[in-house]
């Protein structure tokens, strides 16, 4: 395999991986989101019925567990990425990933003791680069200091958790050699990070300075490589830096700053004296509320309305609705983006550049409406709406998307007919029997696993199989044995092969997809 299939295969193994950690912020977001809405000074003194003091405690009690989370991100994101890199033994690999990361601060603690680099008594550390984390006084990676922890520690583990020892050191073989190999490997790890994380930390912050300089064209190239990225699953390694190094901004909120435009904004979710949320979630992430909730809908009916009136678009009606929805709900966009994706690369290309575009569209308006995971209906009332328009300006947004919806909605009428791109009811009639019939959704417990594996070339050519929010992710030896028919005869939307990487786009039901395949390979092993 080569240089560069390994670097895209990695890549799409990390942002798999990164998704187990970040799957957590929605739950720390809805307890700090809930608890800012309803005991806000304004709020009470809007509706006095809430201020009641079991309720009030109740709140206060969420507060403080959403901000537990929050505060220990940098240990979730070391052990969730380990665990979703490792091969097998998942659980060594989380307890490796603890101890990886605690030898890596401490590591670098005692250095800065020893070189006499520790701020001096009453003085602020963060004036040195520096902070408390865990109790431990250390150079302040923040979230990037777990990522290191986790993907160190799937190294180690993928090297050494089948190895076997000497007879008299037997006990300490296979799984147990893990922690032990990775406490020497975060002591070079630590020391080495000691001397080159200064210049690291410096070239973040000059490349956020950078990007968030350029104003609403820095804004315009993000969402543009966002989105692009987003084709090869390798969107969720693009934006981690700006969500939670300096990158995405500095801010200093309740006495204590923090980087990343995501961490900033969940630290202002649990800080009553917030009035206005940061300036930098209108240029990198308030965007994605106006394409995903409001545009991506309006070309689901575009799409309807492409369709010759018919029995086809009759027939199509309820699929293109479903997928509609689910962006406006939840703000799961993949079914709609790969069907414009695989009727014409143009219609992608086209949803790309006004993806870009509305991120221009929030900047300008100043809409600072932050998100956790999707950018929904649901992320939208509780971070916009029950915020208040003085900290996000959702008014706009609301008002914006109007034109934005119109403008949407005519640009891929227009386009899809005159590329006569095959979108969803407008394929061509010459389709097999079985594909007319096939179902359009995935349904759990259909003995369906089978045909997949089948279909994926056979258990001997899987070598790794995985799910992420919407797709099933494969490895498999040969990349051209893959049968895309049958896996949309099972309920796939598509398939994208490259080289021996998979992806079997099933929407959000592939966490069933995932499971059933799982007791499949369980009952013929």
């Amino acid at each position: 395999m080569s240089i560069k299939q390994k670097s895209l295969d990695f890549g799409q193994r990390l942002g798999k991986a990164i998704l187990l950690p970040i799957a957590i912020l929605p739950v720390a977001g809805l307890l700090l989101g809930i608890s800012s809405a309803l005991s806000g000074a304004a709020v009470l003194q809007a509706y006095p019925v809430l201020n009641n003091t079991i309720l009030q405690a109740i709140l206060q009690i969420m507060n403080a567990a959403g901000s537990g989370v929050f505060s220990a991100l940098p240990l979730i994101f070391a052990v969730g990425i380990a665990v979703g890199l490792v091969k097998g033994d998942k659980g060594t690999a989380g307890l490796a990933a603890v101890v990886g990361y605690f030898v890596l601060i401490i590591t670098i603690n005692a250095l800065l003791k020893v070189t006499g680099g520790l701020p001096p008594e009453g003085t602020d550390p963060r004036a040195y680069g520096q902070g408390l984390q865990f109790g431990v006084m250390t150079l302040q990676m923040g979230v990037f200091g777990g990522i290191l922890a986790g993907i160190g520690t799937a190294f180690v583990h993928n090297r050494f958790y089948k190895t076997s020892l000497p007879e008299f050191l037997a006990f300490f073989g296979g799984s147990r050699l893990v922690p032990i190999v990775n406490t020497f490997a975060f002591l070079i790890i630590g020391s080495l990070m000691f001397l080159i994380w200064p210049f690291i930390g410096h070239g973040i912050a000059a490349f956020g300075e950078f990007a968030t300089g350029l104003g609403v064209f820095g804004s315009f190239l993000y969402g543009l490589t966002l989105r692009t990225l987003y084709l090869l699953g390798l969107h969720h390694v693009f934006y981690l830096p700006f969500w939670t190094t300096s990158a995405g901004g500095t801010l200093e909120v309740g006495g204590q700053v923090y980087q990343g435009f995501q961490t900033i904004f969940l630290a202002q979710l649990s800080d009553p004296s917030t009035t206005k949320f940061f300036e930098n979630l209108a240029l990198f992430n308030s965007g994605r509320y106006l394409h995903i909730m409001i545009g991506m809908p309006a070309v689901a009916f575009a799409m309807y309305k492409a369709i010759p009136a018919g029995p086809k678009r009759k027939a199509t009606a309820g699929f293109l609705l479903s997928m509609g929805l689910t962006a406006f709900i939840t703000g799961v966009t993949e079914p709609l983006s790969f069907a414009l994706l695989f009727a014409s690369p143009i219609l992608f290309v086209i949803e790309a550049v006004l993806f870009a575009s509305v991120f221009v569209v929030a900047a300008l308006a100043d809409i600072t409406i932050g998100s956790t995971f999707s950018a929904g209906a649901i992320e939208f009332l509780l971070f916009g709406v029950f915020q208040g328009n003085d900290k996000t300006n959702y008014i706009w947004a609301l008002l914006l998307g109007i034109p934005i919806a119109i403008a949407y909605f005519f640009i891929f009428k227009t386009a899809i007919i005159k590329l006569n791109a095959k979108t969803p009811g407008r394929e061509d009639d010459g389709v097999t029997e079985e594909e007319k019939t096939s179902p359009s959704n995935y349904v759990t417990d259909s003995g369906k696993s089978e045909q997949i594996i089948a279909a994926l070339g056979g258990m001997s050519n899987i070598t790794d199989i995985d799910n992420c929010a919407t797709r099933l992710r494969v490895s498999v030896k040969k990349g051209d044995v893959i049968d895309v028919n049958a896996l949309k005869s099972t309920g796939a939307y598509n398939t994208i092969v490259r080289g021996t990487s998979v992806q079997v786009i099933f929407g959000p039901k592939v966490n069933l997809v995932r499971a059933d395949i799982d007791e499949y390979i369980e009952s013929i092993s």
